[in-house]
């Protein structure tokens, strides 16, 4: 009996291995492209794919966004300032095929097209405007990226710069002219405050000019201002205009 059931045994794991070496299950995912004796047949999945052992190979690919960190790069900038630049790249295998067959490691060539174009494009740019326009740097570095990538199926959909490191006598220097700009401002603000309070007074002065009267109630008002304080000693400045009736009326006399 063991010896009848032997081939039958055979047959089985035979069947076994053919099915765990043919059989493969992609994810919603995933694609396979299949090479049939070193031809490409085409992208398959997701969900169950029947392969033929030994002829057909299978390269997957994950057609989810992958996010991928450049690392920081030493870059001289157009005023001649050595700064260091990272960023992280967003992109996505839009086409299996291209992705296998037209660029031998896609995850390898866009991290490296990736630095050069970081590096090329924040050297052609002064200090201030990668400080200060990162939104710009970031649309071209992804129009670049994209339209270099697009033969090989990926899309950048976007591009970040995530950090600038500036060599520590440029911070002191950028961190004084931060500061002069704050007193500049502060010493505008003042002058035009001194300005504004002088037209006021001008316009005053010529006020109490027209109507004399106003210049002693004024008088009046800062004595009683003065008289509110408690002043041991309070000394009262009269003007000699409040005498000039008396004198009008002794000449009459």
């Amino acid at each position: 009996m063991f010896g009848a059931s032997f081939p039958f045994v055979v047959v089985v794991v035979l069947v076994v291995m053919f099915l765990a070496a043919a059989i493969r299950v992609l994810n919603e995912y995933e694609r396979g492209v299949v090479f049939r004796l070193g031809r490409v047949i085409g992208a398959k999945g997701p969900g169950l794919i029947i392969l033929i052992p030994v002829i057909d190979k299978m390269v997957k690919i994950d057609m989810r966004t992958i996010t991928m960190d450049i690392p920081p790069q030493d870059v001289i900038t157009r005023d001649n300032v050595s700064i260091k630049v990272n960023a992280v790249v967003y992109f996505r295998v839009m086409d299996a095929n291209s992705a296998v067959i037209d660029v031998e490691n896609y995850l390898y060539a866009t991290s490296q097209l990736s630095q050069t174009t970081l590096r090329s494009v924040c050297g052609q740019m002064e200090l201030d405007e990668i400080l200060s326009e990162r939104e710009k740097i970031n649309l071209q570095l992804q129009e670049i990226l994209d339209r270099s990538t697009e033969p090989w199926g990926i899309k950048v959909s976007h591009v970040e710069v995530k950090q600038i490191d500036l060599p520590e006598e440029m911070k002191r220097a950028i961190a004084k002219q931060a500061e002069a700009e704050r007193e500049r401002r502060a010493k505008v603000i003042s002058a035009e405050g001194e300005f504004q309070a002088a037209q006021k007074l001008i316009e005053a002065a010529g006020l109490m000019e027209t109507q004399p009267m106003s210049l002693q109630l004024r008088y009046l008002q800062t004595l009683n201002q003065i008289a509110a304080e408690n002043n041991s000693t309070t000394v009262f400045p009269i003007p000699i205009d409040l005498f000039k009736p008396f004198l009008k009326l002794a000449e009459k006399a």
